[in-house]
């Protein structure tokens, strides 16, 4: 308990700046961090060292972040300034079709280009981050999400 203890004052701060990365919400991103730890010293005997520990900590993280907006989808507000004027419910339902475009051309994309395209524009994590999320380096996910973004681009054009 004690070595978990020295594991979470070591990394805590590591994996809640990702977390508040993904979600840019500070409560919740306390509580994600928290959920992630209370799992991890669940499931400690389940990591196996082929990692880094922040990736696989990381890697949990991001898995209950996901678990949650799942599960919370259904109650996003939006706010009423978007919602009232004519013109932005245009706009709003062009950029919708070319949203629904584009996810469907990306929802045939093969992993990890999928994967690495969804963290970058819509997680807005950082190339550095991704590369932790597979382990493997910055560059590697920059080449990979430009890679992704060349086959979207042909896909819709």
């Amino acid at each position: 308990m004690q070595d978990f203890e020295k594991i979470y004052a070591e990394y805590f701060g590591e994996v809640y700046k990702f977390v508040l990365g993904l979600c840019q919400n500070v409560s919740l991103a306390e509580e994600i961090t928290q959920e992630t730890f209370f799992k991890a010293l669940k499931n400690i005997d389940s990591f196996k060292g082929n990692s880094k520990l922040s990736s696989w900590l990381c890697q949990i993280a991001k898995n209950t972040l996901y678990s949650y907006l799942r599960k919370d989808k259904e109650k996003v507000e939006y706010p009423l300034e978007l919602i009232v004027s004519e013109e932005n419910l245009e706009k709003q339902f062009s950029n919708k079709e070319t949203y629904l475009a584009i996810h469907k051309v990306v929802h045939k994309l093969n992993e990890p280009y999928k994967e690495v395209f969804l963290l970058r524009t819509f997680c807005e994590l950082s190339f550095s981050q991704i590369g932790v999320l597979f382990e493997k380096s910055e560059n590697w996910a920059r080449v990979t999400y430009y890679r992704a973004k060349v086959m979207i681009k042909e896909e819709l054009e």
